[in-house]
């Protein structure tokens, strides 16, 4: 079958490569669609970070670069591992594509997202949606009904910010600022509006801003090169700041006007994967007591944020910008992702074409 294959740096091959066997407890799925992840994008051009490198096995997986990459992907369940009993051949699912030991409780409630040598299928190995099929751990499966599967690709990034709503702890009516409208902070905005609550957002691509505003995900849309952001959402909120912000953007100047733009005792998520150390304004931190707070991937989030979807609070169908074929992955993937941001929220990769 092919395959996407992260052999280092800027070095990613289409190839063949043998399918993945069915084992027991685990779920044959053939891939119908992978988005691109930001995460593909810093490992394209920075890693690798979470790809184990030549040399260095993942202590989980075992493996080591090549690996098959993609981690935001849909399917059709093709076949049931033994002991498998609870889906069903046919159904559409998507995967939470965790690498994660098999001792580990991932029962509701548990954070096993925090879990020693945690990792992501298509990126510490086991596979990845950059590839014709896949066999996965039943615990990852989730059905998503009637949900078309070009957009449940788009579920595991939405659950990256409906986790990171949940981290913020905040609530019906109070204000957002998110920072960055790339597709993560796109979709974060859209689970923001969803359960009620003001959002703001700052952003400088011309398309970025205009899917913001078309989505009805932002209630007003800042360009940090025309205003002060911060003093616009201050002006908006009587003088107060917004309740929480979101970092979604990996820019230093981000973070900063968020530690200006969120009130004193306000809240900060910091939802990027970074490429570098920022400097931290640690003065404002401390002088507004502001809680910055960490997040990565999910836990427990799938049901929740299927169910957004299917009940209709969020429309994912106005993200794809783009659907392209495997081997088309890095010409009009990568580079127009990397090159011409301005025109592209999420591009999504038909492993057949």
């Amino acid at each position: 079958m092919k395959a996407a294959r992260y052999y280092d740096r800027k070095d990613i091959r289409i190839e063949d490569i043998d399918e993945p066997q069915l084992q027991p407890g685990t779920v044959a799925i053939d891939v119908a669609w992978c988005g691109i992840c930001g995460t593909d994008l810093h490992e394209y051009l920075e890693g690798p970070i979470f790809i184990p490198p030549k040399g260095s096995p993942h202590p989980i997986s075992g493996e080591e670069a090549p690996i098959t990459m993609g981690h935001e992907f849909s399917g059709v369940v093709t076949a049931l591992g033994e002991g498998v009993t609870d889906v069903a051949v046919g159904e559409s699912v998507v995967v939470e594509p965790y690498i994660i030991r098999s001792d580990v409780d991932t029962t509701p409630g548990q954070s096993y997202q925090l879990s020693p040598d945690m990792n992501f299928i298509g990126l510490g190995g086991r596979g990845g949606g950059l590839s014709e099929k896949i066999v996965v751990e039943r615990r990852w499966v989730h059905p998503v009904g009637d949900i078309p599967l070009d957009q449940a690709a788009l579920i595991e990034p939405l659950a990256v910010g409906h986790h990171a709503f949940v981290r913020s702890a905040a609530q019906a009516g109070d204000v957002a600022i998110v920072g960055g409208a790339g597709p993560i902070g796109l979709l974060t905005a859209a689970v923001l509006k969803a359960k009620g609550l003001t959002v703001y957002v700052s952003e400088v691509s011309t398309a970025r801003k205009d899917k913001a505003r078309s989505t009805g995900v932002a209630d007003a849309v800042f360009d940090p090169r025309e205003v002060d952001v911060a003093a616009e959402v201050r002006e908006l909120t009587g003088g107060h700041g917004a309740d929480v912000g979101f970092e979604c953007s990996s820019v230093p100047v981000v973070l900063d006007m968020l530690m200006d733009a969120v009130r004193p005792g306000g809240v900060i998520v910091n939802v990027s994967i970074w490429g570098h150390k920022p400097e931290v304004d640690l003065p404002a931190l401390v002088l507004k007591e502001i809680d910055l707070r960490g997040t990565i991937g999910y836990a427990g989030d799938h049901p929740a944020t299927i169910q957004l979807v299917q009940e209709g609070k969020v429309d994912l169908a106005p993200f794809i910008t783009a659907r392209i074929g495997l081997d088309d992955l890095v010409a009009q993937g990568f580079t127009q992702l990397i090159e011409n941001n301005e025109h592209h929220v999420k591009i999504i990769v038909n492993p057949r074409g």
